[in-house]
């Protein structure tokens, strides 16, 4: 291996045809990312009549692949630094490929819930690959802001073309064909990453702490595991004494990084105002979005009847506003203050939630197709912002780091927003439909409105179930309205002076050495 010095006069050279081209092969990741989750919600029904998932593995199905990509960010994002950060990309794009026909075949829920667990490993090399990479690739400030952007946007377009190419797929083909699509995207990047896309390797990266990453983990997964049972049954022992010892975990984490010369997470950052209201931005608004959309779903295919994909076409419209929002918002972002377009779009997404907490089981499909438009199009900019508001609140030489908790904070939020959320919103469905049910109704009926559909319920007992779903759907969204709410203004407040982005360089982070085979 051998140090390129071919740029050593200019240190940020302009990009050209192949930086593009090998950003349009950075953007397949994020593309995919985004694909598999809005399109495994479109497989809930039938995933449910096939492999009969209870309440809580329906749940663990869902949220356990975003759960360990945020576990893992950051420990294979120094792996990257260490090892190459085209290698680790290229390694995890093989993994995912893999795990996906894995999940795709699976034959019972513990073989899918296994499956989605390799695929968050895999996706958590993924993500910091693409985005370390595109700040080596992007010297020129401008240009690596518009990459950053046009990277981050490429997650909105797999939202918008989920649900479609999810809908087409569930209309002809069984439930696990929408694994499948990762196979030849995976295929398509290990084809032309040698090709396009240069090794970085810093030579001065510190070796990863294998405690610390023992004590994230050992903080995240107790730590939903509560949050997913506790809000169902009550103060029970099990998830309880679980959530405890992830909060006594995520303590002893934080202490040992503040030791550490060297740290896997460096707790410094986070003095930083701006720093962590943009993170804190991102994962409420995103697991908010995370935890509504699993309910929107089931809805429109449950309780209005719709195939996958009719769902998935009345789901567009939200999608493609999500898309326009994302593009606008760094445009918006260069003559306003960052603070006042994330905090007017959050209000936006405020009013979406609030007409979602008022759809009924009947005649509901207008309010919320126009709330969920409202939810998704003022999110957008919080998604395209946020990133570059992480990076560039960081110091130069943290940008890196920086990048991976922003990373981090937007799966974290998306698996507890899905758990949190999910499990009450599973709630009161128990609570609601407990009341008055037969003594002679299906087990199914009484866990889920999938389990009652599955369990074969029809008549007064359907429409009891789908009312009760209904009423799931809007304590969630209330709930969501709440917490998007008092983001906004958390997102004003610590993001107030940030100035208009204009020539500003988001991710000037110090150049890592290149090295090159």
């Amino acid at each position: 291996m051998a140090i390129d010095e071919t740029n050593a006069h200019d240190p940020r050279p302009r990009a050209g045809l192949k930086e593009w081209t090998g950003l349009a092969v950075l953007a397949l990741p994020t593309l995919l990312l985004a694909l598999d989750v809005t399109v495994l919600h479109l497989a809930v029904p039938e995933l449910s009549a096939d492999l009969d998932p209870s309440g809580t593995q329906t749940l663990w199905i869902i949220d356990i692949y975003g759960f360990m990509i945020a576990g893992f960010l950051v420990t294979m994002g120094t792996l990257g630094d260490r090892i190459g950060r085209r290698r680790l990309l290229m390694t995890g794009a093989a993994a995912f490929g893999a795990a996906s026909a894995a999940a795709a075949y699976a034959t019972s829920t513990e073989m899918l819930i296994a499956a989605r667990t390799l695929l968050g490993i895999a996706g958590a090399t993924l993500m910091p690959s693409t985005l370390s990479l595109i700040s080596n690739l992007f010297r020129d400030p401008r240009q690596r802001g518009l990459a950053i952007g046009l990277w981050a946007t490429m997650f909105s377009v797999g939202i918008a073309l989920g649900p479609v190419v999810g809908g087409l797929m569930l209309e002809h083909f069984w439930w696990g064909s929408v694994f499948l699509i990762g196979t030849p995207i995976m295929a398509l990047l290990l084809v032309t990453a040698p090709f396009l896309l240069p090794e970085f390797r810093d030579v001065r990266a510190g070796r990863p702490d294998l405690v610390s990453v023992l004590l994230s983990l050992a903080t995240m997964l107790p730590v939903t595991y509560g949050l997913k049972e506790l809000p169902k049954h009550g103060v029970e022992p099990v998830p309880a004494l679980a959530a405890v010892v992830g909060v006594v975990a995520g303590v002893l984490f934080v202490r040992r990084q503040r030791r550490l010369a060297d740290p896997l997470l460096d707790l410094r950052l986070f003095r930083d105002r701006a720093f962590s209201g943009a993170l804190l931005s991102l994962m409420i608004s995103i697991g908010a979005v995370g935890g509504v959309y699993l309910f929107v779903t089931q809805y429109l295919q449950l309780v209005q009847g719709m195939s996958p994909l009719k769902a998935g076409l009345w789901l567009l419209p939200a999608a493609l506003a999500l898309v326009v929002s994302s593009l606008l918002a760094p445009i918006a972002a260069r003559h306003v203050r960052p603070a006042y377009v994330i905090g007017g779009s959050l209000a936006a997404a405020t009013a979406g939630y609030l007409l979602l907490a008022q759809v009924d089981a009947r005649s509901g499909l207008p309010l919320l197709v126009a709330g969920f438009i409202l939810v998704y199009a003022g999110g957008g900019p919080t998604m395209a912002l946020g990133t570059e508001l992480v990076v560039g609140a960081a110091p130069p030489e943290k940008a890196g780091a920086a990048s991976a908790l922003g990373e981090t904070s937007t799966e974290l939020g998306v698996a507890l927003g899905v758990a949190g959320l999910g499990s009450v919103g599973t709630a009161v469905y128990r609570e609601e439909i407990a009341s008055g049910l037969p003594a002679d109704a299906p087990d199914g009926v009484r866990d889920t409105l999938a389990g009652a559909v599955a369990a074969g319920a029809g008549g007064d007992l359907l429409d009891s179930a789908r009312e009760a779903f209904t009423a799931g759907l809007n304590t969630t969204a209330a709930v969501g309205a709440a917490l998007v709410a008092a983001v906004t203004v958390i997102a004003v407040v610590t993001l107030r002076r940030v100035d208009a982005t204009g020539e500003g360089d988001p991710a000037g982070a110090a150049e890592p050495e290149r090295i090159t085979a």
